[in-house]
């Protein structure tokens, strides 16, 4: 199973440029890490699916005024997150264990770190659990999904190299002779396909009591949610008409350095940070949605799809500053342009109840209605409260999760016991 870990320190302010500057050695091109860096080589850890490294300075802070509020000594937060195989915590031991000295130089530009600290407790008392967490296919490995991509490259070449000598075979017959052919490439050592280990019975029972515990609390609060009700959308509708609109367009210095820092391969990252708007209305909406989102992502959208999305990779909302400003960020394909009109046209209800409760979003109606049907309002937000990601790394360049899934069909079809003519054609196709 897929877990998150993140580590926020807040940044020296006299260290702040020394800080990109190291940063930026690690890349290979823009914002785009080599796997091999002398600090964290993130290739080198087996189980690591995305991983980065986002220096949190909030450019909107001045927004808080039409508010009459202000966060005068808010932090510029060092954020090294990631998505892993496995639980969290035996990553952060990983990294500590296997990449302390360069971890040690890049948190040692934020306030509080001393040299002679314990490293691994040091991160661990600035971990920061998400209130959300996205994983596109759970319990798909970084090594089932490198093991998969290289059977569809043998599957592939070997058709290319027989496939005039079985153009009048029948589709099973094919099938047969691939399975006889992978099985043999499995007996040389040149290809594996490792069973998937057996879930923790333990970390299953958790997870099928938090499944059926959230319904079941929603079923039992339900008489006392319909009378409240009402009371909740009116007082949300004098908010919703009150919120000052702040649409100021992005400076072009800052698209510039985005753009900078996208596109380099088949999927990009995307990290947001912003304030959510002021009072408990607001945060407890938040809180109650988010934790909604959560749920829904664990028990309904495990199977390559959030919502009608279908190429997200990993996502996360976290809370820093006592649950003042959001994080958010995923790992997803294509560009952002597209990305963000997926679900202006598909789920753009969704990204209003989630981040509609956020300082600048577009004016919506009931949380549901308007918002990022605003299209030109809402892709200024979104670009006003990215944020430069200074290093990502990802385990599966070249990788879409069409590309996995593909794979994964690949995988199940080639191990099913049989397969009809015309099952069998479908299969053919995916090569």
């Amino acid at each position: 199973m897929q877990s998150a870990f993140m580590v926020a320190a807040p940044v020296d302010p006299d260290c702040e440029a020394d800080l990109r500057t190291l940063l930026a050695t690690m890349n290979r091109l823009p914002g785009f890490a080599d796997p091999d860096n002398e600090l964290v080589p993130f290739g080198r850890f087996e189980t690591l699916h995305f991983a980065r490294f986002v220096i949190l300075r909030d450019t909107t802070l001045g927004d808080l005024a039409a508010y009459g509020s202000s966060f005068p000594d808010a932090p510029v937060w060092l954020v090294l997150l990631g998505e892993c195989d496995g639980p969290a915590p035996a990553m952060l031991v990983a990294l500590a264990e296997r990449a302390g000295a360069g971890l040690r130089r890049i948190f040692a530009f934020c306030r509080g770190f001393d040299e002679g600290a314990d490293l691994l407790a040091w991160l661990r008392t600035r971990e920061v659990q998400p209130a959300a967490f996205y994983v596109n296919w759970r319990g798909r490995s970084v090594r089932r999904i490198r093991e998969e991509a290289s059977l569809h490259r043998a599957l592939r070449a070997w058709l290319d190299e027989n496939g005039a000598a079985l153009a009048n075979a029948a589709p099973t017959q094919v099938r047969d002779r691939l399975i006889a052919y992978v099985a043999a490439e499995q007996r040389a050592g040149r290809l594996a396909l490792t069973p998937e280990p057996a879930p923790d019975a333990t970390a299953r029972l958790r997870e099928l009591l938090t499944l059926i515990g959230v319904p079941l609390l929603l079923l039992a609060l339900a008489p006392a949610l319909i009378v409240l009700a009402p009371l909740f959308l009116w007082i949300l509708r004098r908010h919703e008409t009150r919120d000052p609109v702040i649409a100021p367009r992005p400076a072009a210095a800052h698209l510039a350095e985005l753009t900078r820092r996208e596109d380099h391969d088949v999927s990009n990252q995307f990290s947001a940070f912003g304030c959510v708007k002021p009072g408990l209305f607001r945060l407890g909406t938040l809180r109650a949605l988010l934790w909604l989102l959560d749920w829904s992502m664990r028990a309904i959208y495990v199977r390559g799809r959030l919502a009608r999305v279908p190429t997200i990779h990993f996502a996360r909302w976290a809370f820093l500053d006592g649950q003042r400003r959001l994080l958010f960020a995923s790992s997803y394909d294509g560009s952002l342009d597209s990305y963000m009109d997926d679900f202006i046209n598909k789920v753009a209800w969704g990204l209003n109840l989630v981040f509609s409760n956020g300082i600048g979003y577009p004016a919506t109606r009931f949380l549901i209605g308007g918002g990022a049907k605003d299209e030109l309002a809402f892709k200024a937000y979104i670009r006003r409260h990215e944020l430069p990601t200074e290093v990502w790394y990802e385990a599966y360049p070249g990788l879409g999760t069409v590309d996995l899934a593909c794979n994964t069909r690949l995988r199940e079809g080639l191990e099913r016991a049989a397969m009809d003519a015309d099952a069998a054609r479908h299969w053919l196709a995916l090569i």
